[in-house]
């Protein structure tokens, strides 16, 4: 029976490397394995994403528009990846506006760059940490998070660092891992009710949850507006 356990010990190991590698993409074993990951599939992402325009307009950029302000508004993309958000916002913006998209992986960005690149000043990309972002305090109209939070080494963290930067008023869009698949990210705030729960508890108001996709949620929130005038600095000195 000695090779029996061998059999089950290699379906184990077979199993925890796929949710490891694959469902989790590296999320448990640190950022810099993250990193890794995005950077291999960066040229491969979108294929792989089977993004649609349509779908991301009519999702995605046609909502965020009419959430933003018609003069200047600046809109903050965290885990931006490929700029698929900037690239359906900007594509359908209702007034000029500028979005900086911040991601770990340069490979990921350096994709960006090449699609979006003749929206030069309006879509800008830089290489930072989710967890301590490099804006100050109610700097953007909008903040948004797409398909990252999960794997996010504190996701908490990052929603409360996307709060301090977003100005009074402003949005915020985040997505919510659901399905099966959530079972399978102990400790991320994934399957529904949970993500609402913290923003609820961080102080976010108007949250609203739409069905997506199969594996996720958009949800919508504002910061509280305490009345105090929004800030107007250039988006240079921010």
């Amino acid at each position: 029976m000695t090779w029996l356990w061998y059999v089950l010990a290699a379906i184990v190991a077979v199993l925890l490397l796929y949710w490891t590698v694959v469902v989790t993409e590296g999320t448990y074993l640190g950022t810099r394995a993250v990193v890794m990951m995005y950077d291999w599939t960066a040229r491969r992402y979108n294929s792989i994403k089977k993004v649609r325009p349509i779908y991301e307009m009519y999702f995605l950029g046609a909502p965020l528009s009419e959430r933003l302000p018609a003069r200047e508004p600046r809109v903050l993309d965290v885990a931006t990846g490929t700029g698929r958000l900037p690239a359906t916002l900007l594509d359908g913006a209702q007034h000029p506006a500028i979005v900086i998209g911040v991601d770990h992986s340069l490979a990921m960005l350096e994709e960006a760059v090449t699609a979006l690149g003749s929206l030069d000043g309006q879509a800008v990309f830089v290489q930072g940490d989710a967890h301590r972002l490099m804006f100050k305090d109610n700097t953007f109209d909008a903040v948004t998070c797409l398909e990252a939070l999960e794997f996010m080494r504190d996701p908490r963290a990052v929603v409360v660092e996307m709060m301090r930067v977003l100005k009074p008023g402003g949005s915020m869009l985040v997505t919510n891992r659901i399905g099966w698949e959530a079972w399978l990210f102990p400790g991320r705030y994934c399957r529904r009710g949970r993500l609402e729960a913290l923003l609820s508890e961080l102080g976010m108001q108007d949250i609203d949850t739409h069905r997506w996709q199969v594996y996720y949620d958009l949800i919508w929130a504002v910061k509280p507006d305490s009345g105090q005038s929004r800030d107007e600095r250039g988006i240079d000195e921010a």
